[in-house]
């Protein structure tokens, strides 16, 4: 539909607009930030992706990489061609990703400081008793018997070590108490 008479605006110039700035944005925004710092290092903005990627020995399409077998299999064919494997010049991106990988995983999880507080509190006063822990006042939550050694279980599977020392300590305790 055409637009009605008069509604056009004639294009001004732009005269408080940094065009350095303005084009730098643009160019960021074309090329977004490669996260990984190895394919990073390693990237050539003069080349597309697939030949950055084909360089580095990695794949851009996992499907073409690894194709899927043909449940089929011609009698006839007996030579099957191989595609040329693209030449990987650049062998170390793939040599450090593949030793950052193998890296064991760092345990990210821990408890709260309020957590491990309130578990060593309880086993502190009541041991074993998970009823009596289930009735003390700190027991602000209002756990239930079950909730409570499950909250102590935790502890003890995230921090064996320091369990162990806590529990040696307390008995330490007994028996200078005995």
């Amino acid at each position: 539909m055409p637009k009605a008479k008069g509604k056009t605006r004639r294009q001004k110039y732009g005269y408080n607009v940094n065009r350095k700035r303005l084009n730098r944005n643009a160019r960021r925004k074309a090329a977004p930030r490669i996260e990984c710092s190895h394919i990073r290092h390693a990237w050539d903005h003069t080349k597309s992706v697939r030949q950055n990627l084909a360089e580095m020995g990695l794949a851009m399409d996992p499907n073409k990489a690894v194709p899927l077998r043909k449940r089929k299999v011609k009698a006839m064919e007996v030579d099957t061609e191989e595609r040329p494997k693209d030449l990987v010049r650049k062998p170390y991106v793939v040599n450090d990703l593949e030793a950052e990988a193998s890296l064991p995983e760092k345990k990210g999880n821990t408890l709260s400081r309020d957590l491990i507080d309130y578990v060593r509190y309880m086993v502190e006063s009541h041991g074993e008793d998970y009823k009596a822990m289930a009735r003390d006042e700190k027991n602000y939550y209002q756990d239930t018997p079950k909730q409570i050694r499950n909250k102590i279980n935790v502890y003890k599977r995230f921090y064996p070590t320091e369990w162990q020392a806590f529990s040696e300590s307390l008995q330490n305790k007994k028996m200078e108490i005995d």
